[in-house]
């Protein structure tokens, strides 16, 4: 029988509704909506592409949108200027910098200098560390939320379940590891020096895809019946593809999210969530 699959645009919609119905509640005792500023630098394509994505769903639940587009060639004294100018303006909430950035430029500084309660993308040392103590006040990153909401409308609950992690990246894998193992999964992290890669992943009973690899996830490397999410987006000359080898793995798996249509939808309707989930942490002051 094979996997069913998780529509991650249907569980985003309803996200995004739930924010819709948040921000106008927030709107009222604020006196305004919340505010998300935008930093793309330079004019990479595919990330022009993701701001307008992230801009567009602003607007459809009320949230304030606030663009910057500094130049490539932008210093970074000049960068770190106007992240600065964003953390001190009162009518923005949230701030999100679009990585990556372009050659020369230190994204690790940036990062740093994000104000840790406009931090909507959960980079910061302090988002880090508070979801490392889980620490609920904090805002944790867009993708990781996005899986376990997926999780958690898949009607998978990942406490006593083993779960397998393939990726390790700070945006991903590493918070990823934290949400889970606050949710009483025992959680095996994976990468590029583990042996024996396949053995590992056929012990999830969740398996998440987080590589950065076409295909990576072959179906001999699935546990049957696991819930397998593919957080890669990856493109190829055959068009878009996951880090999981999709039509084998739905012979054996449970549950599976599509590429595209799966993780993408959730991660920006977790970054809606977190504005607003920052907006209403500075009203209360």
């Amino acid at each position: 029988m094979a996997a069913e699959v998780i529509d991650g645009k249907a569980v985003a919609a309803q996200v995004r509704g739930r924010v819709a119905a948040d921000v106008i509640s927030v709107s009222d005792g604020m006196g305004r909506p919340p505010g998300l500023a935008t930093v793309l630098v330079g004019e990479d394509p595919a990330s022009a592409i993701y701001v307008r994505r992230k801009r567009e769903a602003c607007e459809e639940v009320g949230i304030s949108s606030f663009h910057h587009e500094p130049p490539g060639d932008i210093s970074q004294a000049d960068l770190l200027g106007l992240v600065e100018e964003l953390n001190g303006n009162d009518e923005i909430d949230g701030i999100l910098v679009q990585l990556p950035l372009p050659d020369g430029l230190d994204a690790g500084e940036v990062v740093n200098a994000l104000s840790p309660s406009k931090d909507v993308d959960g980079l910061t040392p302090t988002s880090a560390g508070l979801l490392a103590r889980g620490d609920p006040s904090g805002l944790v990153p867009c993708t990781p939320s996005g899986v376990m909401e997926l999780l958690r409308s898949a009607g998978v609950d990942p406490s006593g379940k083993e779960a397998v992690i393939v990726g390790r990246s700070n945006l991903v894998g590493k918070p990823l590891y934290s949400l889970l193992l606050g949710a009483n999964a025992t959680v095996t992290t994976c990468h590029s020096r583990t042996a024996d890669l396949g053995e590992v992943c056929r012990r999830g009973e969740i398996l998440v895809a987080a590589a950065g690899q076409p295909k990576l996830i072959t179906a001999d490397m699935v546990c049957p019946a696991a819930t397998v999410i593919d957080v890669g987006t990856n493109r190829t000359d055959g068009g878009l593809v996951g880090d999981v080898d999709f039509e084998p793995v739905t012979e054996v798996a449970g549950a599976i999210t599509p590429v595209p249509g799966g993780v993408g939808p959730m991660t920006i309707a977790m970054l809606l969530y977190n504005t607003v989930k920052a907006a209403r942490a500075s009203a209360a002051g």
